[in-house]
């Protein structure tokens, strides 16, 4: 397992991307929360071509606090299937993984 990930979510609007970010902040399992948006999503759901505009929330966070991060998205997202997606970091500027594993305590 890598020791860093970045994490991505979205969401149907800029509040619950504040939100979410707000969420992960406080809990102290990521370091930041970059929110991009609005962005347009097509998709197929239950049988059905969709499009959504939506924000996307990208989330610098150590690996081992994933399973605590995904359960913190979770309570305040407001989708009944969020993506979730963690992305490995292969390498990292020092000073900025430092920063990282001192920005998340998990707590």
């Amino acid at each position: 397992m890598p020791d860093y990930v970045s994490v991505t979510t979205t969401v149907d609007s800029r509040e619950a991307a504040d939100r979410i970010a707000l969420a992960v902040i406080e809990a102290r399992v990521g370091a930041c929360v970059q929110i991009e948006g609005p962005l347009e999503s097509v998709y197929f759901w239950r049988g059905s071509l969709e499009r959504a505009v939506e924000w996307r929330c990208t989330i610098k966070t150590r690996a081992g606090l994933y399973d605590r991060l995904e359960a913190t998205v979770r309570e305040v997202h407001p989708y009944n299937t969020p993506e979730i997606l963690a992305h490995a970091v292969a390498a990292g500027g020092a000073d900025y993984l430092a920063w990282i594993d001192d920005s998340t305590t998990g707590a």
